[in-house]
């Protein structure tokens, strides 16, 4: 049916399927948006990218931090500063080497990594649930091709999987941003 529509208004299948990306894009970003909505007096986005980085690889040095955001060390140290005041980050010693400084969650903000990501969840099967069967797995299997042309490693069965990497933001050219 999208095939015909696209047709009928003069575009190709490349251009059809852009529009249904970016239409569903908008939706996803919404359903983010509301996802923070609770925490969003705490943290911001790309704080909260930083809190899912931390999350899933656990304790990081601050120039492999930016290195994985993308973002000059600078702005690196001043998302931590802000995260460690609000009590979802802290600073430790590395016990290997002295003199290097390793970043990790707190209990709250592992929590907080949580807590959004289930509201996320719970947003997202809620859509899927008034999908038919059929269109679920068509989805499944369109989503799983775009997915895997862009680079982005699945996600995890469960949510305390650490083996995905996060949000697939490292996978990115340079001067692409999530």
């Amino acid at each position: 049916m999208a095939e015909r529509s696209a047709r009928n208004e003069g575009m190709s299948d490349v251009d059809a399927v852009t529009r249904a990306v970016l239409t569903a894009s908008r939706l996803l970003v919404a359903v983010s948006a509301r996802s923070l909505a609770e925490v969003e007096d705490r943290v911001t986005l790309p704080q909260f990218r930083m809190l899912v980085v931390l999350s899933t690889r656990g304790a990081t040095k601050l120039v492999a931090l930016a290195d994985l955001l993308d973002v000059a060390p600078s702005t690196a140290m001043r998302m931590v500063d802000r995260l460690i005041a609000a009590g979802l980050a802290d600073r430790q010693v590395n016990p290997h080497n002295r003199r290097e400084t390793l970043l990790q969650l707190t209990d709250e903000g592992r929590s907080t990594v949580e807590e959004v990501t289930a509201r996320r969840r719970q947003d997202i099967a809620g859509i899927v649930e008034r999908l038919d069967p059929v269109q679920r797995l068509d989805l499944v299997t369109a989503l799983t091709a775009f997915n895997e042309a862009g680079g982005e490693p699945a996600a995890p069965v469960h949510d305390d999987d650490p083996a995905l990497h996060p949000l697939g933001w490292t996978d990115l050219p340079k001067g692409h941003t999530a």
